[in-house]
């Protein structure tokens, strides 16, 4: 089966824990809403997915192969073995091109480098493939997209980076005070969001942060044939390290098997076949990251492109996976440097602090995935936080030990004048 309905982004939103969010109503959000001022606007050029003024006219196909080479990318940085990582690639994409839309010069050349493709093209791919999302009974997805922006009257965000994310992300935009109250407003945000899966995000906002640019996604469908009491046996699963540990595996007979050079696979669908499961496992001869650090978007393509309708008996263990990370080290060795210095970066489309530049100061990115007989569950967010100088400048502390010779004085606090002074310098002349 060659058919392009299962395209790379597929595999990327599958294997990698990307998933798609359930609507969920914001409820307790006591930061102030501002959409209402903000309609987003219509363009005609996404209805070909197509930005007029790029040369490079990429198609849908070559679009979805460089957003799944910087899902790939992405997931190769510092891998782990012994980890069970999950990442949403396209949550922290849409998070950054959300931010990229406030970038400029060279640290907006340097995130599109990132990306693979430039600002305008995943702003028109993003609006085209919100538009797209859909729910019936058997799955649910959704999509979410914030911008947070505080209200100090140091900083003044830039309304037309506003209207562009509200144009092509449907972004909700709060003003907030960005106290207590705004941490838990953004968490509760997170967690309707992800239909309850994520929660607590965020622990604290520095005084610095002026504005937090969120992507939510979360993913809930069943199996097109779920798995039956009698296809679950208790079975060793093997580490790399040669481990034997007891799993519950998960038994099916599948239609479509896939193998290259480097693995051999299957897809499993969920009902509607919108939606599917694609288990990859890496031929004898290489190990777990070597098979890893050799996947590139155009091999994931190729693989799903020569699929075979045959006959496959196929085995997964139960799982379910929680995985955090801050993803500033990981995008600074992908390219992204400037936008993370506080003297390089080139965010002024964004908006205007008193404080100085702005810049990125965090990547915060958090999954949830859980596989079992009936069906798949998994959310994921990602949460960029945007500060300004105000924190940076302050001088490092002082320090004062008496621990040598020293003066003191007693003063009059209201003229400052010292009413007695003194000092030490022996203190065996001290009187006990």
């Amino acid at each position: 089966m060659k058919n392009r309905i299962l395209s790379a982004i597929l595999l990327v939103g599958i294997m990698f824990g990307i998933v798609f969010q359930l609507q969920g109503c914001n409820q307790d959000i006591s930061s102030e809403n501002l959409m209402k001022d903000v309609i987003a606007h219509e363009n005609k050029d996404t209805e070909k997915g197509i930005d007029r003024t790029d040369t490079s006219h990429l198609t849908t196909e070559e679009i979805s192969v460089k957003i799944t080479d910087f899902g790939i990318r992405l997931f190769q940085q510092k891998f782990n073995v012994k980890e069970n990582r999950s990442l949403s690639p396209i949550s922290v994409l849409s998070a950054l091109s959300m931010t990229a839309n406030g970038a400029k010069e060279e640290t907006l050349a340097q995130m599109q480098d990132t990306f693979g493709l430039s600002i305008e093209q995943l702003n028109l791919y993003f609006k085209e493939y919100m538009r797209h999302l859909s729910q019936t009974d058997t799955y649910k997805l959704y999509l979410a997209n914030s911008i947070w922006v505080t209200t100090h009257n140091r900083f003044k965000v830039n309304e037309d980076f506003l209207q562009t994310n509200a144009d092509y992300y449907q972004s909700d935009i709060y003003a907030a005070a960005f106290d207590d109250a705004t941490c838990s407003d953004i968490n509760q945000w997170v967690k309707d969001k992800t239909d309850g899966m994520i929660s607590d995000v965020l622990d604290e906002i520095p005084y610095e942060t002026v504005m937090y640019l969120i992507n939510a996604l979360a993913f809930d469908a069943k199996w097109e044939k779920e798995y039956e009491t009698y296809q679950v046996n208790d079975e060793n699963f093997t580490t790399q390290a040669g481990q034997k540990q007891e799993v519950e595996m998960m038994h099916s007979e599948e239609s479509v098997y896939l193998e290259d050079e480097n693995a051999t696979g299957y897809i499993k669908y969920y009902k509607d076949k919108k939606y599917a499961f694609v288990g990859l496992l890496p031929k004898e001869h290489l190990t777990l990251e070597e098979y890893v650090l050799s996947l590139t978007g155009e091999s994931i393509q190729r693989l799903l492109n020569q699929s075979q309708e045959t006959t496959v008996y196929t085995g997964i263990p139960k799982f379910e996976s929680e995985y955090s990370i801050e993803m500033k080290e990981i995008l600074t060795t992908m390219g992204m440097t400037d936008v993370f210095d506080d003297e390089k970066a080139d965010l002024s489309g964004i908006g205007v602090s008193d404080a100085g530049k702005l810049f990125i100061n965090r990547v915060l990115h958090k999954t949830y995935i859980s596989v079992a007989e009936q069906g798949t569950k998994a959310g994921a967010v990602t949460i960029v936080e945007v500060n300004d100088c105000a924190g940076v400048l302050m001088e490092e502390p002082k320090n004062v030990i008496l621990n040598r010779p020293f003066v003191y004085m007693l003063i009059d606090c209201e003229t400052n004048q010292p009413f007695f002074i003194g000092n030490v310098s022996d203190f065996s002349k001290i009187i006990e």
